[in-house]
């Protein structure tokens, strides 16, 4: 398998893709590509990045090509066994396949306002009253998973799985932003900070040489 990826100081839904890759245990190869320097036009136009239309991340099995996170995490649920990403039972799996779409289809302002990026933090400032919205309804979503289905383990459904996944980016804005949180939450974001993953992806960051200079300026009003 060949994943393709972004920058991994920006590129939030590569992190996705790439922790569930990572996940599964299969062996792959990773391509990082730098998003938007000069042959970004030219190679987004490559037959690799064809079936994306030029997006990362995108996931080559042989003659089997995925490119999007959530599909990424399905697809090699099915190669691994769903239940390494995915609660076992009913009700827990039903709950984190719908913070997963949500979070795949929503939390607009905050993405657009708050752009990822790991290497740095910005002053604190009070967030739009829409980010603050997204903010309060994330929040209502990690305390009830955790709440419900989270028993003794450190992530939302426990063990660490898809949804931690798909909310991961989130946990970077948090601290680049210095976003508003509810205290519980603070024990979870340390969690998914200190994974194995997640430190690897960091560290990865922090050795990138390019800057994306739009990526690099405050919250955008």
């Amino acid at each position: 398998m060949k994943l393709v990826i972004g920058n991994k100081a920006y590129s939030s839904w590569s992190l996705r893709g790439w922790l569930a890759a990572k996940h599964s245990g299969l062996p792959f190869e990773e391509v990082v590509v730098p998003l938007y320097d000069a042959d970004w036009d030219k190679r987004r136009e490559g037959d690799e990045f064809a079936p994306s239309s030029g997006k990362v991340p995108i996931l080559w099995d042989g003659d089997a090509v995925v490119w999007d996170s959530l599909a990424i995490i399905d697809y090699l649920a099915d190669k691994v066994g769903r239940d390494r990403f995915w609660p076992a039972d009913d009700p827990p799996r039903a709950m984190a396949r719908s913070m997963a779409a949500e979070m795949h289809s929503s939390f607009t302002a905050l993405r657009r306002k708050h752009s990822m990026n790991i290497r740095q933090q910005f002053p604190a400032t009070r967030p739009d009253d829409d980010v603050l919205v997204e903010l309060r309804r994330i929040m209502e979503l990690w305390a009830q998973a955790r709440a419900r289905f989270g028993g003794t383990g450190d992530f939302l459904f426990g063990q660490f799985g898809a949804a931690d996944m798909m909310f991961a980016p989130v946990v970077t804005r948090i601290v680049t932003y210095q976003l508003p949180i509810a205290r519980f939450a603070t024990g979870y974001m340390q969690a998914m900070f200190d994974h194995p993953l997640m430190q690897e992806w960091i560290a990865g960051a922090q050795e990138e040489e390019w800057v994306i200079e739009q990526y690099e300026q405050p919250a955008v009003a």
